[in-house]
């Protein structure tokens, strides 16, 4: 809810499709650090400029560290660890460096340049089972979420023909209008699934990513099933509702199919820029006082981050709001920015890359089967995307 003062919660529901929340834009243009009032009655800030996102992520003296950061949305429906042994994207240095120093290796390009055939092969597979099922198809089931399931649990050494579970525990977990029920069991079915594959890995030693922190003996077993965990809902989650909301962006925007055939590279980061998926958080807690746009922000208050709107800024884009594949979008903020970086960012654009041209490629008639207006939207999601996305072709 917007105030005169600034907000107290933050708002979902969206007007368009692929943009923002629109009190999100209205108060960037006011201020872009603006008063914010957290869930627990904390008084902190959120920030919406991009000058003002990028130095909360990369100043030091910003912590992520999860008994410090105030959640930006009440959590009270369920009681679950705020950190666990391995959650590195709730550390600061130098525990944090130790779990990065061990991914880091795991996810460079040239690591991850021999999986592209791979990669190529999967899009390719999933088009042709399109094909044979028949138009219409839901883009979503058949082909943004079992590509990026089927390469993260090939990178992990886990098993595929338990998707379907991961997935919809995933799903369950990042719903903000779960119950209570359902998330704890979501919770408990997600840690005994990679509890147990953590365990075969050590009686069956193999040259996968698990298999090779196991190997490696510098984490505990509830250290590497944290680890997984994130790997596994942030690698499938945020690249399967970039790649359906992409689509979707692009069927109503076909002018803009050429450029993505002709530059691949720059289309996907404009798109990255343009939808930004994480539409919730991050938070940061001051260590000490810091002024940030003007404002004081003092010692212990919270700063929640707007990526989506610090990538619609004016100040940094040039008609920010319009989605236009030949423009460089250098600088967006999309995989977050400062130590926290998104691990898997280059695999994320592989995978973008990858799927998108295949798709117009295969399908250059691809078109909406319902009316954009009957699109499900994730607006209670911690990932924003869509729920489906009912495609067809001649």
């Amino acid at each position: 809810m917007a105030t005169e003062h600034g907000l107290t919660a933050i708002p979902t529901e969206r007007t368009c499709p692929f943009d923002p929340p629109a009190p999100l834009g209205l108060l960037r243009a006011q201020r872009t650090v603006a008063p914010f009032t957290f869930p627990d009655g904390h008084e902190g800030w959120i920030a919406t400029g991009h000058a003002a996102v990028r130095t909360v992520l990369t100043d030091p003296r910003f912590s992520h560290r999860a008994d410090l950061v105030r959640p930006t949305l009440a959590m009270d429906r369920v009681e679950i660890p705020e950190v666990l042994p391995g959650m590195f994207t709730r550390l600061d240095p130098p525990e944090h460096t130790r779990y990065r120093r061990l991914l880091g290796p795991e996810f460079t390009p040239r690591r991850l340049a021999p999986l592209v055939p791979r990669i190529e092969q999967i899009a390719e597979e999933h088009l042709e089972a399109m094909v044979d099922h028949g138009s219409p198809v839901d883009l979503v089931r058949a082909f943004a979420l079992p590509l990026p399931s089927l390469v993260m649990c090939e990178i992990l050494g886990l098993p595929y023909s338990e998707h379907e579970r991961f997935q919809h525990d995933s799903e369950v977990l990042f719903d903000l209008s779960a119950s209570e029920q359902d998330t704890v069991a979501a919770w408990t079915s997600m840690l005994d699934f990679l509890t147990s594959a953590v365990a075969d890995k050590r009686d069956h030693p193999a040259d996968d990513l698990l298999g090779r922190l196991v190997a490696d003996g510098s984490c505990t077993d509830g250290e590497l099933v944290t680890v997984a965990m994130i790997l596994l809902m942030a690698g499938h989650e945020t690249t399967s509702n970039t790649l359906a909301l992409g689509t979707f962006a692009l069927l109503e925007n076909p002018a803009q199919r050429a450029a993505l055939l002709a530059d691949p590279d720059t289309a996907v980061e404009e798109l990255l820029r343009y939808l930004t998926v994480s539409h919730i958080g991050p938070v940061r807690t001051a260590l000490e006082d810091v002024e940030v746009a003007g404002r004081l922000v003092r010692a212990g208050q919270s700063v929640t981050l707007s990526l989506a709107a610090a990538n619609r800024d004016p100040a940094r884009y040039d008609r920010p709001d319009e989605l236009d594949l030949t423009r460089d979008a250098t600088g967006h903020l999309a995989f977050g920015g400062g130590v926290h970086l998104c691990t898997g960012l280059q695999l994320a654009r592989i995978e973008l890359r990858t799927a998108l041209t295949a798709l117009f490629r295969r399908f250059p008639d691809l078109r909406l089967a319902v009316p954009a207006a009957e699109v499900p939207l994730r607006t209670t999601m911690v990932v924003y995307g869509v729920h489906a996305l009912p495609v067809a072709w001649a």
